[in-house]
Parts: structure tokens; C-alpha cells; sequence
């Protein structure tokens, strides 16, 4: 059966970089089959890219891109624009009609800029301020909408777990922790399971007192024959 991600993935701006967001869930029909996976792949050193869909057609979409701007940045000796790996993308998506299961968001930082894009799997994109995809999409972006606005790095990160844990609770397909990657002109920081939803707050065990039950009467029975 084919795994997919299902998955809430959530990418926003803010004053000084970008912010993505995933699920670890992934599912094969109505069975999770991985509940830690990975869904936010690095492309170069500052461009990253999230995943819904299926899982291996995610992936492999990634991967591919991250080999062609690596083969770009040593055959030009420059770094690679976001708007490539759109491009790339994109092109090849369009290809297939929409064959290809693959639903990407991607964040990066570059010469010109901060960039922000959402890839659908039929080959069209957009650039935004925020944005939100995936089986888990709907809660996420509400709460994106209703929350945004110029941020610093740590109330972005707020909010991005926030949205996704709005899909995690509306969506079946999405679940268990939250992976975050900050992108800005340091650098990348990709902070895995940063938050886990779902989890008992009260991990305390139960203790009875031996008390609690109380026997009213006893009876003994004879059931062992004497010889």
C-alpha cells in the first residue's frame, strides 16, 4: 500500500527569515505507519522544503531539485536562487498533469531576498506571506489568518506550531510531534519534534489504597476431594 503523509506543513515570513512547520505523521490507508517521519528536506544551505502527498513522490521531487541547483551552484561557482528550485519544480510537475503526488512548500533566503512558495502537485505555484497545505491545511490556515502579522523569530515559531497543531486536532492524517526549521541569514535551524501533541499531560500512575475495596463476606468452598 502506498505511505503517504497526509500531513499539516505550514510556512510563514517574518522580520528576518522564514519559519517551516510539519507533522510527523505518516499513514498507509487507516493505518499510521510512521509516527516520527520527516517531512521537511534541505535543498541547499539556505533553502528548505516541505512535503505533503505522498510520501515517496515528496521526496524524490526534492531530491531531485536539490541535485540540479548543487549541480548549477559547481558548474556557475554561484549560490542558486529560491526561484530556481521553483522553477525546477514546477516544470517538472507540470510534466506529469498532476501524476506526480507531490505538494511542496518551500522557504529560502537568497541574494534577493526572503521567498516564501507553495508548489501543488499539477505544477502551479504562488508566493506568499504565509501558507498552509496538506489534509490537515484547513484548521492550519485558519489560525494563520487570524494570527498573522510582523513577527520576531520566536512569535513566529509560536504560531507555526500553533497552526499546525490546529490541523493535527481537525485531521486524522496528522499527528504526533511538530518539526520546525527556521531559515534566516545565519543559517538553518532545524529543530526536530520541538513539540509533541497528543501526549498525556497526567502521566501520573494510579495508586489504590489497599483499602478501597472492602470485603463484605467470605465463604470457602470444598471442592478438593479427600481421599
Amino acid at each position: 500500500m502506498i505511505t503517504k503523509t497526509g500531513t499539516t506543513i505550514v510556512g510563514m515570513k517574518y522580520k528576518t527569515g522564514v519559519i517551516l512547520a510539519a507533522d510527523t505523521r505518516s499513514t498507509q490507508g487507516p493505518v499510521v505507519s510512521d509516527k516520527n517521519c520527516v517531512k521537511i528536506h534541505q535543498i541547499t544551505d539556505k533553502i528548505m522544503c516541505c512535503g505533503a502527498g505522498t510520501a515517496a513522490d515528496a521526496s524524490r521531487v526534492a531530491r531531485m531539485a536539490s541535485r540540479e541547483l548543487r549541480l548549477f551552484q559547481n558548474k556557475y561557482l554561484r549560490l542558486p536562487l529560491v526561484s530556481h528550485f521553483r522553477k525546477v519544480c514546477t516544470q517538472h510537475l507540470h510534466k506529469y498533469g498532476g501524476g506526480i503526488g507531490a505538494a511542496l512548500i518551500v522557504g529560502g533566503i537568497d541574494s534577493e531576498g526572503c521567498h516564501l512558495y507553495e508548489i501543488h502537485p499539477h505544477g502551479s505555484e504562488n508566493s506568499a506571506l504565509f501558507v498552509s497545505l496538506g489534509s490537515g491545511s484547513l484548521g492550519a490556515i485558519a489560525t494563520l489568518e487570524s494570527r498573522y502579522r510582523a513577527m520576531d523569530k520566536d512569535e513566529a515559531i509560536d504560531l507555526a506550531c500553533d497552526a499546525v497543531k490546529a490541523g493535527i486536532l481537525n485531521d486524522l492524517y496528522s499527528g504526533s510531534n511538530i518539526d520546525v526549521c527556521v531559515i534566516d541569514y545565519s543559517g538553518v535551524e532545524f529543530l526536530r519534534n520541538y513539540r509533541r501533541i497528543g501526549v498525556s499531560e497526567n502521566t501520573d500512575t494510579l495508586v489504590y489504597p489497599l483499602d478501597s475495596v472492602r470485603i463484605k463476606r467470605e465463604e470457602v468452598f470444598d471442592i478438593v476431594e479427600e481421599y
